[in-house]
C-alpha cells in the first residue's frame, strides 16, 4: 500500500484525518478523469495532504441492481454494486467514501416508482455499509444526460420497453437528483454536480445550439469531468476564484509543478484502477485485468515518491 507521510491540516478541512477516500460508480468514475483532477488540485495546493485517492467506479454499474431488457445486445446484465461492496470496504478500508451513481439507475427508461424506490434502496444500502465500516460518506448527484447528440436514437414516452433511451430521461435524472440534495435536512453531505454541468451546457448553447460534451448524451469529455471536479472541489473548501480556469489542464498549469503533477497522479490512477478492481472482484466481463495488485502498490508507491518529491516544499 502507498504509505503518505502525515501533514498538519485545517481544522475546517474535509479530509482531515483521512488516510484512504474511495470512489464508487459506474463508467463515469471509472474513466476517472474528475478523480485526477480532484486529486491533482488538492495535492498541488497543499503538499501535506495525508489522504490517498483510490478509483473503483465499474462501467455499466448500478446502485438500484436494476438492468435493462437486451443490456449490452443482451451480453450480459448490469452488475450490481451489492455483489462487490462488502468485499471494497473490507479490502480498501477506506475513511472517506464518495459515491456517485444515478445515470444507470432510471435504466434510460420514464420515470417508474418502483425503479426510483430501488435506487433509494441502493443509496441507503451503500450508505449503511460504509457507515457501519467507520466511512464517512459523501454523494454526488447524478451527472446530465444530453438527448441531443443522439436525438434519433431516443424513443419517446408510453413504450413498454426501452431498449434505447427515452428522450426525457435527463427529467427522471432531475428527480432522482432532487431526493438526494433534500437528504441534506438529514445531515447528508451531497454535492450537486447537475446544475453546473446543466448550466455550462445552457451558456454554451446559446453562442453554438449544437454543442456537447457528451457525444453520446453520457460520458462527458474532459471539460465535464473539470466542471464535475470543480463542484467537487468548492465543496473541499477550495476557493472558487482558483477553479476558474475553463480546463482542468489550464487550472494546473498555474499551480506550482502542475502539469508534472497532473501526469504523474494520471499514470497512478489509470494503472492502479484496473488492478483493484479485479482484486476486489466484480461480475462485469471485458474489464482489463491490471497487473497484479502487489505489483501495482509497488509501482503505485514509486509513482507517490517521485510526486512527494516534486511537490516538497524547497528548503
Amino acid at each position: 500500500m502507498l504509505t503518505l507521510v502525515p501533514g498538519v491540516r485545517g481544522a475546517d478541512s474535509p479530509l482531515e484525518g483521512v488516510r484512504r477516500v474511495v470512489f464508487l460508480g459506474d463508467s463515469i468514475t471509472y474513466s476517472g478523469q474528475y478523480l485526477e483532477y480532484v486529486e491533482s488540485v488538492l495535492r498541488a495546493r497543499d503538499p501535506s495532504l495525508a489522504c490517498e485517492f483510490l478509483n473503483l467506479g465499474l462501467p455499466s454499474e448500478t446502485v438500484s441492481g436494476l438492468t435493462e431488457p437486451g443490456h449490452a445486445g443482451g451480453q450480459f446484465p448490469r452488475p450490481d454494486l451489492h455483489e462487490r461492496l462488502e468485499r471494497i470496504l473490507d479490502q480498501t478500508k477506506p475513511s472517506f467514501v464518495v459515491v456517485c451513481y444515478g445515470m444507470n439507475d432510471g435504466i434510460y427508461s420514464p420515470f417508474d416508482d418502483a425503479r426510483f424506490k430501488k435506487f433509494q434502496e441502493g443509496i441507503h444500502f451503500v450508505r449503511g455499509r460504509a457507515e457501519a465500516k467507520g466511512a464517512k460518506v459523501l454523494h454526488l448527484t447524478p451527472p446530465v444526460f444530453d438527448p441531443l447528440p443522439i436525438l434519433a436514437k431516443t424513443l419517446p414516452a408510453g413504450l413498454e420497453e426501452y431498449r434505447q433511451p427515452f428522450q426525457g430521461y435527463n427529467e427522471v435524472l432531475d428527480r432522482y437528483s432532487e431526493w438526494l440534495l433534500g437528504q441534506r435536512a438529514q445531515g447528508w453531505d451531497v454535492v450537486d454536480i447537475r446544475s453546473p454541468l446543466s448550466q455550462y451546457l445552457v451558456k454554451q448553447r446559446i453562442n453554438d445550439p449544437k454543442f456537447v460534451f457528451a457525444g453520446d448524451g453520457v460520458h462527458m469529455n474532459s471539460t465535464g469531468h473539470w466542471i464535475l471536479a470543480r463542484a467537487l472541489l468548492t465543496h473541499w473548501n477550495v476557493p472558487a476564484d482558483a477553479l476558474t480556469a475553463p480546463t482542468g489542464e489550464q487550472a494546473m498549469a498555474g499551480l506550482p509543478h502542475g502539469p508534472e503533477l497532473l501526469k504523474l497522479v494520471q499514470q497512478r490512477q489509470r494503472m492502479r484502477k484496473d488492478s483493484w478492481l479485479t482484486a476486489t472482484g466484480h461480475t462485469r466481463p471485458g474489464m482489463k485485468q491490471g497487473i497484479p495488485l502487489p505489483q501495482a502498490e509497488r509501482q503505485a508507491a514509486e509513482i507517490e515518491a517521485k510526486i512527494a518529491a516534486l511537490i516538497a516544499p524547497k528548503q
